[in-house]
């Protein structure tokens, strides 16, 4: 009889634990389904509520930047990408190691998918909806002759040719990236503001397969590029990934604000990365529409410049296959879900802005 009465207190023990873990998921799927529902009114107070996202982005967001970003680029290494790891590990381990109940893993699942949308929406998502960078600059945008478009390549080849560097890729580049941005804040109060260092990501593989230059952290608020990528590239697609921490999601006008910083840069690697990557650009857009006037523009590249671009094209044409064909798709989606309808064809803009702008300067 007594041990009867043991074995029935050691049970009711029992399910009172189990009674009080089955409360404590029911919380942590319910914080999940609240961060979700909190992205979910972020999204659509950007898309419905005219202003809410310029303001939000000036406001908290660039404060987010502030904090978040400060504390982040303490960091020396890409924190998103050995969080992702380290996520990975403990994932894997809390599944299988612990062999937990589909309950706790369910539970912990929603509450890291509302953790991730509520991070997207609110150091990301509204973004995409304040206005351009390009209202602010008050542009001529509208259709340009062919001669016009000769016209501007005609220049950026001259330039090209006159910031031509030699030098391999520098450690500086970074600190160089953040000057260059906030020289180019003093320009635009649109992109003042704090900027922490971009940070190269430590596989770079995982970049170069996907056929990525590198990639803003909503989850850190970073920006990381792909340093095994031709050292060209470097200077500007730093600039580019910090213009997304001012808020200008858009590809095209990350890619302008990038060529504005890198050319407006007192550093001649930065320069030669703006024009040479401008060229690139507006040289395609001119091989579309008269293929000997491009063959004669490239038949006057500095020797270097043209060496870089060769090199270009053999890294890149290593990692192509499904994985870059997937990404390349996951990346069309994923800009027309917001607001960028022409989707990867968006990047094309980027070259309409360049004649803008100089259109502008020659006036």
């Amino acid at each position: 009889m007594v041990k009867l009465r043991a074995d029935n207190a050691d049970y009711k023990e029992k399910d009172m634990e189990h009674t009080g873990e089955k409360k404590q998921e029911k919380r942590v799927a319910a914080a999940g389904l609240a961060l979700l529902a909190l992205a979910g009114a972020g999204q659509i107070g950007a898309r419905n509520l005219e202003g809410f996202a310029r303001w939000y982005s000036i406001h908290i967001y660039s404060a987010i930047v502030a904090v978040v970003g400060r504390i982040c680029g303490l960091v020396p290494v890409s924190v998103v990408e050995f969080g992702l790891y380290a996520l990975a590990a403990v994932s894997l381990w809390y599944v299988f190691g612990k062999r937990r109940r589909w309950i706790s893993v369910a539970s912990r699942t929603v509450f890291l998918v509302g953790a991730a949308a509520f991070l997207y929406t609110f150091n990301c998502g509204i973004n995409y909806y304040r206005p351009p960078f390009s209202s602010e600059l008050d542009l001529d945008m509208r259709e340009s002759s062919v001669e016009e478009l000769k016209a501007l390549c005609d220049y950026l080849i001259q330039k090209v040719n006159e910031t031509v560097d030699d030098s391999p890729y520098e450690a500086a580049w970074a600190v160089w990236g953040r000057d260059a941005m906030a020289a180019l804040g003093q320009e635009y109060p649109g992109l003042s503001g704090y900027y922490p260092r971009a940070k190269p990501v430590t596989v770079s593989w995982i970049l170069s397969v996907q056929q990525l230059s590198g990639i803003y952290s909503p989850f850190t608020v970073e920006g990381n590029y792909n340093r095994a990528m031709t050292d060209y590239n470097i200077p500007h697609t730093i600039c580019h990934e910090l213009s997304h921490l001012r808020g200008f999601m858009r590809e095209d006008e990350a890619n302008f604000i990038g060529y504005l910083a890198c050319i407006g840069s007192d550093k001649k690697a930065f320069q030669y990365s703006g024009y040479l990557t401008g060229w690139v650009y507006a040289g395609n857009a001119l091989a579309r529409q008269d293929m000997d006037s491009y063959r004669e523009f490239y038949g006057k590249l500095h020797p270097k410049a043209a060496a870089d671009l060769a090199d270009n094209t053999r890294f890149w044409n290593r990692y192509e296959g499904k994985v870059a064909q997937v990404s390349n798709q996951v990346n069309d989606t994923y800009l027309k879900m917001n607001d960028q309808k022409e989707g990867v064809k968006t990047y094309g803009r980027m070259v309409d802005l360049m004649l803008a702008y100089h259109r502008e300067e020659e006036e």
